[in-house]
């Protein structure tokens, strides 16, 4: 049923607050045109000279200040540090500074630690084995003895060596000027390859020019060292790892390459193959900054002849110690 009542349609106007307008002007409704007209005139004017008297807003706006983004300025952002200085490749875990070499029984008695704490199935070698005691020569003399002992069985390079080292005069005249001297014909009689006398007067030469010395290989580091000696002929990656492990006692070497260290690690872990130079370095990652040591363990690993699981103990059955003679 529709209803017969108008239907009323009212608006709704929405004021906004006073304290929005400086001005608010008093209805005129009920004066005369010309007199609204000018009482409005004149309620304007009053209220534009009392401005500067209104009591400010009670709401305040905060204002926005627009900042200049220079090129040159620095991030608010904090400062992240890392141990050892900021230099990542020093920052050891549980190091206050540089690892020092495994030249002090002190310093591989904490190598021993720190792999028992980190790889925990190294702990039975690590009490099978007697700790290492690495010797060390001048580092032409050990780089000299590198070259003669390459691709020989131990004592056919021993013979070798010493040979020639009567030759120069003993092991004190194994010097750069003096196997220079030394003729391909005069090395051959001794037992020295072409090949190799030329790898020796290289070395030799690179010495007396002064691109390489014996206070200058101490003093580089890793990369620069594994650069300069490969650069000698007949001194390829695996002999600069041997040089750094057993002469200069770097503490974290890994030679990656070195088919009895790798045999080693696959027999600790129980891989089905051998592991790749990136395998490796992944599975060793644990024992840095003491790869050095890990590597030597690895060795007297695959020396073992025989492993007796008896009372969790290692046994080993070697007629000698093992290692790379420089």
């Amino acid at each position: 049923m529709i209803s017969s009542q108008p239907i009323v349609t009212r608006r709704l106007y929405i004021t906004p607050p006073d304290f929005l307008f400086k001005t608010q002007l008093l209805p005129t409704n009920h004066l005369p045109p010309p007199m609204a007209r000018r009482t409005r005139r004149k309620l304007l004017l009053q209220s534009e000279s009392q401005t500067d008297a209104d009591p400010p807003s009670n709401i305040s706006f905060r204002t926005t200040k627009i900042r200049k983004i220079s090129s040159t300025q620095k991030s608010d952002k904090p400062q992240i540090s890392t141990p050892g200085g900021g230099d990542r490749t020093r920052a050891f875990p549980n190091q206050d500074g540089p690892v020092k070499s495994l030249s002090s029984s002190d310093v591989i008695c904490t190598a021993i630690d720190h792999l028992r704490r980190s790889d925990p199935l190294l702990i039975r070698l690590l009490d099978s084995c007697e700790s290492p005691n690495f010797k060390s020569n001048p580092p032409f003399l050990a780089l000299t003895k590198s070259i003669l002992y390459q691709q020989l069985a131990t004592k056919a390079a021993e013979s070798i060596y010493n040979r020639f080292a009567s030759l120069c005069g003993g092991d004190a005249a194994v010097l750069p000027d003096a196997v220079l001297g030394l003729s391909p014909q005069q090395l051959r009689v001794v037992g020295v390859s072409g090949r190799k006398a030329s790898y020796l007067h290289d070395l030799a030469t690179k010495f007396i020019e002064g691109s390489l010395s014996n206070s200058s290989i101490l003093e580089m580091d890793d990369e620069t060292l594994l650069s300069a000696l490969t650069a000698v002929k007949g001194i390829g990656v695996w002999s600069v790892h041997m040089f750094m492990i057993f002469t200069l006692h770097r503490p974290d070497v890994l030679p990656v390459g070195d088919l009895g260290v790798r045999k080693g690690v696959q027999r600790l872990y129980g891989l089905k193959e051998l592991p790749k130079p990136v395998e490796m370095e992944k599975l060793c990652e644990k024992w840095k900054p003491y790869r050095s040591m890990g590597a030597w363990y690895m060795w007297r690993l695959m020396e073992m002849k025989e492993i007796v699981k008896d009372d969790g103990d290692l046994k080993m059955n070697t007629a000698n110690g093992g290692g790379v003679v420089m």
